[in-house]
């Protein structure tokens, strides 16, 4: 099976390179790669719970007295 290239070109602005290097720094990471794919997965999972309801509470539903 072929191997496939899976870099892309960011352009990396002084804001983006704070937060990339708070990152690092917060979660002892080695570069700047891995704390963007630090970040895109969060957002993803995240995300992808929001969307799910996943960790929403779950409440009693009180029955009146016709029920």
């Amino acid at each position: 099976m072929p191997t496939r290239d899976r870099r892309t070109e960011i352009t990396i602005d002084p804001e983006l390179e704070a937060t990339l290097r708070q990152v690092r720094k917060s979660h002892g990471l080695d570069s700047d790669e891995a704390a963007m794919e630090f970040l895109i997965s969060r957002s993803i999972r995240v995300n992808g719970n929001r969307m799910t309801g996943r960790g929403r509470a779950l409440y009693e539903v009180k029955r009146g007295p016709s029920d």
